[in-house]
């Protein structure tokens, strides 16, 4: 093994023992506009609020991780193979577009369910990376909640359904944060 170089175990505890707050800060955000236009637009101008809003939480979390110290374009930070695997999850996540605009064009209300649902399902692999639960209770939950609010209420689902994932992410930012501050502690 060369000198410097180091294993895959190290690089994940590296990955591991950051913040990760940016971007769940910018879901954060987004699905909050999501809600604010679900309460206040017509249905066409929140669809579009909502394909757009969801696909700049990336961009928005690079511009956030500048604030949250995480600085995700830090060139000079050693390279990362589980930075590579989350960027997996990200792109994954865009390909799951093409599952919720077939349903979309069918029912635009599915729209919240399938984005959020679908959008959600990174957080399982992000949980085995930094082996912790969070991940896992932010992708479970979310599905659950999300299909509980979607067949219950039907003519609100562009308000419950982010109005839920908001919460979550409320709920993952404290949890996430507190893992942090565990961390710096041991």
């Amino acid at each position: 093994m060369n000198k410097g170089r180091r294993s895959l175990e190290e690089q994940r505890v590296e990955f591991a023992n950051r913040k990760f707050l940016a971007t769940p800060i910018s879901g954060l955000i987004v699905w909050t506009i999501i809600v604010i236009a679900g309460l206040t637009l017509s249905a066409y101008a929140t669809v579009w609020v909502l394909f757009i809003g969801t696909g700049s939480i990336v961009y928005l979390g690079l511009f956030i991780s500048k604030f949250t110290g995480e600085h995700f374009l830090d060139k000079s930070r050693p390279k990362n193979e589980f930075d590579s695997l989350f960027l997996f999850t990200v792109g994954q996540a865009v390909l799951v577009y093409s599952i919720a605009i077939p349903f979309f064009i069918i029912d635009y209300t599915s729209l919240p369910m399938t984005v959020g649902i679908l959008t959600g399902l990174m957080w399982v692999p992000f949980s085995w990376i930094i082996k912790h639960w969070i991940g896992i209770m932010h992708s479970v939950l979310r599905t659950a909640i999300i299909l509980f609010l979607w067949y219950t209420f039907p003519d609100q689902r562009f308000v419950f359904i982010p109005f839920a994932i908001v919460i979550i992410y409320i709920l993952t930012i404290i949890i996430l944060n507190k893992r942090t501050i565990e961390l710096l502690n041991h």
